[in-house]
């Protein structure tokens, strides 16, 4: 494993894409970094920008009004990226799910690398669910 493929592992730069829905999943996903859950020990960073984000966290339902503004912004992201779908309603539209303007998913529109279920899912499983994508990423870079 190279130098760049290690740090790519070790080091995580998140950006957290809300399509809307009720915030549930927001607020889990911004208390895995708070000091009690502490994300950052698996050395990921937050980041406003996607130009310098490697994995791509996405909460709430994908409805046809945000397709378009979430294809844009995962294209604006370097390469290797990597989506992670996080609650219900990322993962299958949850409660959304049969209506006119929402997808059946995230993967309807994106490629997934790792699904975080749950309404909404708790830090404990967003830790895991990170964990699990880099324990992934080891073997495929």
């Amino acid at each position: 494993m190279g130098i760049i493929t290690w740090s790519r592992i070790r080091s995580p730069w998140l950006l957290h894409f809300n399509t809307g829905g009720c915030n549930g999943c927001d607020i889990e996903v911004l208390a895995t970094l708070t000091p009690r859950y502490d994300l950052e020990r698996f050395g990921c960073l937050l980041k406003g920008s996607p130009r310098h984000a490697d994995v791509m966290v996405v909460t709430g339902p994908v409805t046809r009004q945000v397709r378009d503004r979430l294809i844009r912004v995962y294209e604006q992201m370097p390469e290797p990226k990597f989506v992670v779908a996080v609650g219900a309603c990322a993962c299958s539209g949850g409660v959304f799910q049969g209506c006119y303007n929402v997808y059946p998913g995230l993967d309807a529109v994106l490629p997934v690398d790792a699904y975080i279920p749950g309404c909404p899912p708790k830090p404990e499983a967003i830790i895991n669910g990170v964990a699990a994508l880099l324990a992934k990423l080891e073997g495929r870079l």
